[in-house]
C-alpha cells in the first residue's frame, strides 16, 4: 500500500523546485522527520537525502536569513557562558558574535524560532540567525562545549612540537612545579588532545611508547592496535612527566612501575575514568592508560552477546542464595564487564553486596567496593575475611590468583553467599582444573561451583559495508561448521576493505563470545573422580554446551562477525 503524501510547504518544497529532492522523496522526509520529531533539515542531512551545502543555500534563499560558511570563522571568537550547555543542544543553536545587544546564532533551521526566542531570553540580547550547513554546525558544537579541544591529534604535530624548549623536567621536579605551567602549553593540549581522540574513537587503551630513536602513541580500537602519531623522540620525558602529574604519580621515580588514576571531566555532568600505568623501559617510560567508561557497566545483558540458551543459564545462576560463578579469559576479554553487568542485576535493596578488585575500575552505586592494597597487607584474601564479617548476600573477587583466595571464595559459596570471580585460563573445563591444581580439594569444587563462563571479544562487522562472501562447502567443513549448518543456507560476510565512515576497517564495535557451562551432576561426578580437562569438555559437550568455537561459529552464521575474526579469536579449523 502506497504511503500518503504529505503535502509541502517551506523548505521541502523549496529542495523539490529547486531540483534537489524529487516529491516523494521530499514528502517521505517530512513524514519521517516528524515521526522522529527532529527538524526537516537535520533529518535530511543525517540521512544524505541531501548535502549540507544544497539545503543552506536553498533555506537561505526561502527564508531570506543571511548564510555564512563557518570553515572561515575565528571559533575563539564565540562568547562563552552566554548560553548554557542545554539551550546550545536542544536548538542545534551557537552565539558566535555579539554587538552591543545584537547578537548573532549560528542556526541550520532557520524555522526554529522557539530556540531563537529562548537564546534571546537567557542572553539578554536581540538574536538574528545566520545560516550554516548542519554538519559543520554540529561540529563547532562540539568543539566549542568541549572547551575547544576537539582538533584532531595532527593539529599538533609537527613543527608545532619540534619547536618546543625540550628540556627535562628536573629529578627533584614536584607536581607543584609542573601544574602551575598554564593549560595552554602545548605539551598540555597535545595530551589532553589524544585523550579526548581516544575518547571519541571509542579506544580501549592509549600506548605511550619511547623507542631509541622515535616515539609513538597507539590506539586499541575493537581490540587492534593502531599507530595514531609519532610525535619527536625528544618529548618522550615531557610527555611521561604531564601524564605523571595529571595521574598525581611521582614525577621524580623513573626506575619503577607506578599506578594512578586521571579523571577527566568532558561536561558538567560527563567524566572518564583512566587507569594509567608507567613502566620503566630501556629508552624511557612506556605508559598505559586503559579508558574506563561507566556506561559500559550499566550495559544489559541482552548487548553482551549471549546467545539464548547461555543468557538463560546465567539468569538461573546469578540469583542463587548460594554458589560460585567464575568467568575466565585472557586480558581484555571483556570479563569486567561480564561481572559488573551480573552485579547489577543482583543489586538490588535486599541484597548486601561487596567486592575486592585489583583495581576499582568503574564506580557503581549501591555496592561496596574495596580496592586491593598490597603495600598495606590488603590483598583479596584479607578483603575475603572482612566481608564475611559483614553479613553479605554477594561477594565479588576480582581474580582468584592463589589457594589462600580460592579456598576463602569456596568456603563463603557453601555457606549461603553468591561468589562471582575471574581466573586466567582458556576454556571452562581448563578452569576446573586449574583450581584442581592450586590444590582445592575435587569435592569442594564440585559442591560450590554453579556456573563456568568462558569468553572472548571478537569485533562485530559494520553493518553498513559488510560484503557477502562466497566460501567453498569443503572449506566450511574444515573450520568447522556441520552438514546442518550448511544445510540452512547461512550466508557468511566479511568486512568491507576500505570501509566506510561509519566504521574502522569493516569493523564497528564488538561482541562477546561464551562459553557457558553448568555444573551438572554429570559434570561434578567426573571433578569428584579427578578427571582432566578434557573429559569435562566431552560431557559439557554431550550436554549441548557450546565451546568458544561453536559459538563464535554462531556468531559468523548470524552475519555478526567474519570468520577470519572468529579464527583470530578461537581457535581456527578442526
Amino acid at each position: 500500500m502506497a504511503t500518503e503524501m504529505v503535502p509541502l510547504s517551506g523548505l521541502a518544497r523549496r529542495l523539490v523546485d529547486d531540483g534537489l529532492m524529487d516529491l516523494t522523496a521530499a514528502s517521505d522526509a517530512a513524514s519521517a522527520a516528524r515521526e522522529a520529531g527532529i527538524p526537516f533539515v537535520s533529518y535530511v542531512v543525517q540521512n544524505k537525502v541531501a548535502s549540507p551545502r544544497d539545503v543552506a543555500v536553498s533555506a537561505s534563499a526561502e527564508f531570506g536569513v543571511p548564510l555564512i560558511d563557518l570553515a572561515a570563522f575565528d571559533p575563539e571568537a564565540i562568547p562563552r557562558d552566554l548560553v548554557k550547555e542545554r539551550l546550545i543542544r536542544t536548538h542545534n543553536a551557537l552565539p558566535l558574535v555579539r554587538r552591543g545587544v545584537r547578537l548573532f546564532v549560528a542556526v541550520s533551521d532557520p524555522t526554529n524560532l522557539q530556540g531563537l526566542d529562548e537564546i534571546k531570553f537567557q542572553s539578554g540580547t536581540n538574536t538574528e540567525p545566520v545560516l550554516v550547513e548542519e554538519d559543520k554546525l554540529a561540529t563547532l558544537i562540539e568543539k566549542h562545549l568541549s572547551g575547544g579541544e576537539a582538533e584532531s591529534l595532527g593539529d599538533l604535530e609537527g613543527d608545532d612540537l619540534v619547536d618546543l624548549d625540550m628540556e627535562s623536567f628536573d629529578e627533584g621536579g614536584s607536581e607543584e612545579e609542573d601544574t602551575s605551567s598554564t593549560d595552554e602549553t602545548p605539551i598540555v593540549r597535545f595530551v589532553n588532545k589524544m585523550l579526548l581522540d581516544a575518547i571519541k574513537t571509542g579506544a580501549s587503551d592509549i600506548h605511550f611508547e619511547p623507542y631509541e630513536k622515535s616515539y609513538r602513541v597507539r590506539f586499541r580500537t575493537d581490540g587492534i592496535l593502531k599507530e595514531m602519531t609519532s610525535p619527536p623522540q625528544n618529548l618522550g620525558t615531557r610527555l611521561a612527566a604531564r601524564l605523571k602529574v595529571m595521574s598525581q604519580l611521582d614525577i621524580s621515580e623513573r626506575r619503577i612501575p607506578q599506578d594512578g588514576r586521571i579523571k577527566m571531566k568532558l561536561s558538567k555532568t560527563k567524566s572518564i575514568d583512566f587507569r594509567v600505568n608507567t613502566l620503566p623501559t630501556l629508552w624511557g617510560e612506556k605508559i598505559v592508560l586503559r579508558i574506563l567508561d561507566p556506561s559500559s557497566a550499566q550495559m544489559g545483558i541482552e548487548m553482551l552477546g549471549f546467545e539464548p540458551d547461555q543468557r538463560d543459564h546465567l539468569e538461573w545462576a546469578l540469583p542463587q542464595p548460594q554458589g560460585m560463578i567464575l568467568v575466565t579469559g585472557p586480558t581484555g576479554s571483556g570479563k569486567t564487564v561480564t561481572l559488573y553487568t551480573g552485579l547489577n542485576m543482583l543489586n538490588t535493596q535486599e541484597r548486601n553486596i561487596a567486592t575486592a578488585e585489583d583495581p576499582v575500575e568503574i564506580n557503581l552505586e549501591g555496592i561496596n567496593q574495596v580496592a586491593v592494597n598490597h603495600k598495606v597487607g590488603l590483598d583479596f584474601a584479607t578483603a575475603l575475611r572482612s566481608f564475611l564479617r559483614q553479613d553479605p548476600d554477594v561477594v565479588m573477587v576480582g581474580e582468584i590468583r592463589d589457594l589462600e583466595t580460592a579456598e576463602i571464595s569456596i568456603k563463603a559459596a557453601q555457606t549461603g553467599h553468591m561468589v562471582l570471580s575471574t581466573l586466567h585460563t582458556n576454556s571452562a573445563a581448563e578452569t576446573l582444573t586449574r583450581l584442581r591444581n592450586m590444590g582445592v580439594p575435587a569435592f569442594n569444587l564440585a559442591t560450590s561451583v554453579t556456573l563456568i563462563i568462558a569468553q572472548r571479544l571478537a569485533r562485530r562487522l559494520c553493518t553498513k559495508c559488510k560484503e557477502n562472501i562466497d566460501v567453498p562447502e569443503q572449506a566450511l567443513l574444515e573450520e568447522g561448521f556441520t552438514d546442518a549448518d550448511i544445510a540452512t543456507g547461512f550466508q557468511i560476510c566479511g568486512p568491507h576493505a576500505e570501509g566506510c565512515e561509519s566504521c574502522s576497517g569493516g569493523y564497528k564495535g564488538r561482541v562477546g563470545i561464551y562459553e557457558v557451562v553448568k555444573i551438572t551432576k554429570e559434570i561434578s561426578r567426573i571433578i569428584m573422580e579427578d578427571g582432566n580437562s578434557m573429559d569435562l569438555a566431552k560431557q559439557a559437550e554431550k550436554h549441548g554446551f557450546n565451546d568458544l568455537r561453536r559459538s563464535s561459529l554462531e556468531k559468523v552464521m548470524q552475519g555478526v562477525t567474519s570468520l577470519a575474526e572468529a579464527n583470530r579469536v578461537t581457535t581456527g579449523g578442526h
